[in-house]
């Protein structure tokens, strides 16, 4: 077992999950400052000792997007040079993720250049959840764990006790997260064949599977513009679903998605506090929103980890 000691820091980016998950596992956040220099750029202080530490590091690539980054890089890069014995960064949302191969001639592959960025700041191991593409973890040669809210939210509709429901997947690429959603519930899946003439753009080709009388439940890592969900949502009810629900991971309700929401047919939005959302969801009366916590989740990880426990347990 592992007998260095166990310090919790975070960055600016969700310092409200931080609390909660240093609350679960007891031990109070370390002392950092996050500031700015004058003409913008990032300065770090880490105002207590972590030489001999295992120090885990908690911060989400949400908006604003490149500041998180940067921030996150920054401090594995002083906590590195301050003798932690080991930097664990927890990332309940990996940014830059959406560009994880080439579809086309002369495309980046964002979620690699993260990577390598992250393992050359000295990271020792990352710990994630629901990755937009699973294949991620293999961008890294450091310990990845990939965590799943996935039976958070199974438990929050299983207590609705929805009698006949169907699990939807919003694309082709997220069966296999439907499918798991599906399990838990007991419950069949349908898939949404769409197709993206541009990026945060979407136009439904199709619904494969039977959703007429039942209510759906769509379910995605994400819901960014919502152009997706709420097109999808519209198309369920216009085959004869009842009702619809949706849920994801990340809530990054970019630009138009509040709105886009609003004007939906969708029931109910339910979502983790993997990243902040803005204020103006209270004002929102239709649909309604809630969100679920991830804190004990990824503060069992972390408790997992640094005890050289298995974490795969927390899903069986």
């Amino acid at each position: 077992m592992n007998k260095a000691p166990l310090k919790l820091f975070c960055g600016s980016a969700n310092r409200k999950l931080a609390e909660e998950i240093a609350e679960y596992i007891r031990v109070p956040l370390g002392k950092a400052e996050v500031g700015r220099f004058s003409d913008g750029e990032i300065s770090i202080g880490i105002k207590e000792s972590v030489r001999g530490h295992n120090v885990y590091l908690i911060q989400p690539m949400c908006a604003p997007t490149n500041e998180n980054l940067m921030e996150l890089l920054i401090l594995t890069d002083a906590l590195k040079r301050a003798s932690a014995h080991t930097v664990n960064l927890v990332i309940p949302y990996y940014g830059y993720a959406r560009q994880d191969r080439k579809t086309r001639a002369r495309d980046p592959i964002t979620a690699k250049l993260v990577a390598d960025l992250i393992t050359a700041a000295g990271a020792d191991r990352v710990v994630a959840m629901d990755l937009h593409a699973g294949q991620i973890q293999g961008f890294f040669n450091i310990p990845f764990d990939h965590l799943t809210a996935v039976p958070i939210l199974a438990k929050y509709f299983q207590q609705k006790k929805i009698s006949s429901g169907v699990v939807v997947s919003p694309d082709l690429g997220g069966v296999t997260r439907a499918r798991e959603l599906a399990n838990r519930l007991g419950m069949p899946i349908a898939i949404i064949d769409k197709k993206r003439p541009s990026p945060n753009e979407a136009e439904i080709m199709n619904i494969i599977g039977d959703v007429e009388g039942m209510v759906a439940i769509m379910i995605d890592d994400i819901i960014d513009t919502a152009g997706t969900i709420t097109l999808g949502a519209q198309a369920l009810i216009d085959r004869g679903a009842t009702a619809v629900y949706a849920c994801c991971s990340h809530p990054i309700f970019s630009g138009p998605a509040l709105t886009r929401l609003s004007n939906s047919p969708i029931k109910e939005v339910v979502y983790t506090n993997s990243i902040p959302v803005s204020e103006n969801i209270e004002k929102i009366k239709e649909p309604s929103f809630k969100a679920l916590s991830v804190a004990p989740l990824i503060g069992e990880a972390i408790l997992r980890i640094n005890e050289d426990r298995s974490v795969s347990e927390l899903f069986d």
